[in-house]
């Protein structure tokens, strides 16, 4: 097992901190794993404030230290209704309309309001909403009702949140599931129930996690240690990773067995990198070293790999991997039969760019692909089928943020995420859209 380690952590250009001794937030503090201690609070806004400004210094943050036993059981499937069958309305919203008090622009038939600011307690839960959230998810529920899962991306006090809501869409309650981890940026959910959380580290790790709470996180290094983004899951139980990181490569992990249930077993399997060549057709190659065990990063342990100008998200749709990159703002298509790789969405070329710093994303059941802009005009945009672009949302007044975690809830009417940097603290605010975007069928 690795022992900790020191290490220089990236600075994003978004975070505009102070000259507070980072010294003074670590000194006697030696994180322990997500095996630690049972989840507590979010950063109370005076931790914050100090966390802000050691993130935006150039001192170095310890590592976590893993146990050993971090990672040693398998995840038990969380028992999930069948989602309704839905028919996408995407195509027929109408533009914009203006913003209401919130500054949330939504198209005519919709309403958007704020469900919970960072900080602060989730309304009638008890419970702090965690900093900076980001990459999320929803989880439909045996009563009826759902869980939204939110990464926070704190250096140090990083994790997951979740809101429970009832049938009706109420907030039932609040809590933490996993805490302490570090710089949780986006992940993806499982078809067993499990939200994987991704560390946006150079030595990152995917992070296991029950939505309900109910289970104790597990750390998964055998997905890979490396500047982790966001992970999905095909038809055939293989992972699809991409990683925030400008020469960042394009993975696949396979388990090495399943569950007695039939999923996923996490804890072994093999870590391949794309190669993709000139007419897009894929080669994968074993990572030699995937837990970054050497001297050398994950990413350039195979000289033939094909690099990615900061990966973002990815979502499985009808066996396409979906993905985007920010650094050069392309949304790419993988074929997973044809092992292919095409482009679906290219700002440079496209002849309505409205799109710009491609960062999360999610897909309807009808194969709109939403994606997120770090930056941008701070909209969420919908990729039609046709390739037509629609925006579907836009904040203004916050172009120091970014929008992350969207997802649709059980009935495809509403549509959660987040401004990871709104509100006057500038440190989240959590939104939801409510309206007409699918009806049942």
């Amino acid at each position: 097992m690795r022992l900790p380690f020191v290490r220089p952590l990236p600075r994003r250009t978004v975070l505009r901190g102070g000259l507070a001794s980072f010294a003074s937030l670590v000194a006697g503090r030696v994180l322990p794993g997500c095996d630690g201690p049972a989840p507590t609070p979010d950063a109370s806004a005076a931790d914050a404030a100090v966390e802000l400004d050691a993130l935006a210094s150039d001192a170095p943050i310890v590592d976590a230290v893993i146990h050993p036993d971090a990672f040693s059981s398998p995840f038990v499937p969380n028992p999930m209704p069948a989602r309704p069958a839905l028919r996408s309305l995407i195509s027929s919203i109408g533009p914009l309309g203006a913003a209401n008090a919130d500054g949330v622009r939504v198209p005519p038939g919709f309403t958007a309001r704020i469900l919970a600011i960072a900080g602060e307690e989730v309304s009638g839960t008890g419970y702090t909403w965690h900093t900076y959230p980001d990459g999320g998810t929803c989880f439909a529920t045996t009563d009826g009702g759902w869980i939204y899962v939110s990464n926070s991306e704190m250096p140090l006090r990083g994790g997951v949140g979740a809101m429970r809501f009832d049938a009706s869409g109420a907030i039932v309650s609040a809590q933490r599931i996993l805490d302490r981890t570090n710089i949780n940026c986006a992940g993806g959910g499982t078809p067993w129930g499990s939200w994987l959380s991704c560390e946006e580290t150079p030595r990152g790790m995917v992070h296991e996690c029950d939505p309900h709470g109910m289970q104790a996180p597990q750390a998964r290094p055998a997905l890979g240690v490396f500047k982790h983004e966001a992970v999905c899951v095909d038809a055939e139980g293989r992972l699809y990773l991409t990683e925030d990181h400008a020469e960042g490569c394009f993975y696949r992990f396979t388990p090495a067995t399943f569950t007695a249930m039939g999923h996923p077993d996490l804890r072994t399997g093999t870590l391949h990198v794309a190669q993709v060549a000139s007419d897009g057709a894929v080669t994968w190659h074993e990572v030699p070293d995937p837990q970054f065990l050497g001297a050398v990063d994950t990413r350039d342990q195979v000289a033939a790999a094909t690099h990615f100008d900061g990966g973002e998200g990815i979502w499985f749709h009808e066996g396409v991997v979906y993905f985007s990159s920010k650094g050069d703002n392309h949304v790419r298509a993988y074929d997973v039969a044809g092992e292919s790789i095409s482009v679906l969405y290219d700002a440079a070329t496209h002849p309505d760019p409205i799109l710009r710093g491609v960062d999360n994303l999610t897909v309807t059941c009808c194969g709109d692909v939403l994606v997120a802009e770090d930056g941008g005009d701070m909209q969420i945009v919908a990729i039609l089928p046709d390739g037509t672009l629609k925006a579907l949302m836009q904040i203004e007044g916050q172009d120091g943020s970014e929008i992350t975690g969207p997802a649709f809830d059980p009935s495809g009417t509403r549509l959660y995420f987040s401004s990871q940097r709104g509100g006057t603290r500038e440190i989240g605010i959590t939104y939801v859209i409510e309206g007409p975007f699918h009806e049942a069928v």
